[in-house]
């Protein structure tokens, strides 16, 4: 008998000697492996994906299951140290990255926590990389920030240029023309970081959220030209407009939010714990005794039997043929084709299936609906 003429369980439980080769375009895209690499974060247990915004959990739908809950519980983590670890927030965002690199939101907080910890090689890569995958300016600024963090005050300009102002919203303009009055003062061009804070939205009689930090930064570059009046009158409009902000956005009843702390696990925490002398010996349920509630078994109790060897009860559906053995007195049941069968065409011989061809689907094109392909990971 000839290795392709035995049963496929017969091949099967032969061990396998050797590892099948890997094809070259599977090979090429491995990532090689950095045994330096750091391990990621611990994640408390009590932290959850619906610690995350609904928003950013629909975008990682596309992720299998496990992974997407272990991205949303790091992306969690991070929305939660941002404001108190930063250095652990971005630990989490680097491996939330390394598990879904390809997602627009976790290469954007990846950015934003490299950019806080003045990590500005990998903030810049990856804002840049999150641009050119949703086309958004929106974090143009920031960019030119990292272009200053790297000592390019050059670069920096160019890259604010870039892009039309007119194009950008109100608070992406006063950012950028922020940032790129800070280039001007890195060159040394004073009388043009001024200028560069000359926009339409630089009015002291209109307030917005963006207003004070223009005010404030418009005020320091007349402090550097020497022109202290002006630069007083400024700060003085800042302060002003800050304390306004802040009233416009005060709650109308006093509120206390009370903060649980969070306890970051260790290492330590997930490793077994050695058996101690007292602890009862691990028993399986068949050996046992009944617990507090649980009645105990008696003598003459019915032995368990599955159900498909016990009789059909009051109330119960009744067992379809195929569910039972046969019995003495049964009709011997017909194979499917055969006459009189379950597959025969009836009396008259006409098949009783659809008209057309084998595999046809009655709704159009023999495929389930939504087209072929199942959903991409």
């Amino acid at each position: 008998m000839s290795e392709f003429e035995k049963s496929r369980n017969d091949r099967d439980r032969k061990p396998r000697d050797e590892k099948p080769a890997r094809p070259d375009w599977q090979q090429r895209v491995d990532r090689p492996a950095n045994p330096d690499k750091a391990k990621s974060p611990l994640i408390p247990h009590d932290i959850t994906p619906e610690d995350l915004e609904m928003g950013v959990r629909v975008q990682l739908k596309t992720l299998t299951a496990e992974n997407a809950e272990r991205v949303s519980r790091h992306l969690a983590m991070v929305a939660i140290l941002g404001d108190q670890d930063i250095e652990l927030a971005h630990s989490h965002a680097i491996a939330a990255a390394d598990r879904a690199g390809r997602i627009a939101v976790v290469r954007e907080t990846l950015a934003i926590t490299a950019y806080m910890v003045e990590d500005w090689a990998l903030a810049l890569r990856e804002f840049l990389t999150h641009r050119r995958m949703t086309a958004s300016n929106e974090h143009l600024p920031m960019m030119v920030d990292c272009e200053r963090g790297l000592g390019r005050p050059k670069k920096a300009l160019e890259l604010g240029r870039s892009v039309e102002r007119t194009e950008l919203p109100a608070e992406t303009r006063v950012n950028l023309a922020i940032a790129m009055s800070g280039a001007r003062l890195d060159l040394g061009e004073n009388d043009l970081a001024l200028s560069e804070l000359e926009v339409r939205e630089l009015d002291p009689s209109r307030v917005f959220e963006y207003s004070p930090p223009l005010f404030w930064a418009y005020s320091d570059t007349l402090e550097l030209l020497g022109r202290a009046d002006e630069s007083k009158k400024w700060a003085d409009l800042a302060e002003r407009a800050g304390d306004a902000i802040d009233a416009k956005f005060a709650p109308a009843e006093e509120s206390f939010e009370v903060l649980e702390e969070l306890e970051i696990p260790t290492a330590s925490d997930f490793v077994r714990r050695e058996p101690r002398e007292g602890d009862r010996p691990f028993r399986p349920a068949s050996e046992r005794t009944a617990r507090d509630g649980e009645r105990p078994r008696r003598e003459g109790d019915r032995p368990f039997r599955p159900a498909s060897d016990r009789p059909a009860r009051d109330g119960e559906l009744p067992r379809r043929e195929s569910d039972r053995t046969a019995r003495d007195g049964d009709k011997p049941r017909s194979r499917p084709g055969a006459p009189g069968g379950r597959g025969s065409g009836g009396p008259s011989g006409r098949s009783s299936g659809p008209s057309g061809p084998r595999g046809s689907n009655p709704r159009g094109g023999g495929s389930r609906p939504g087209g072929g392909g199942g959903r991409g990971r």
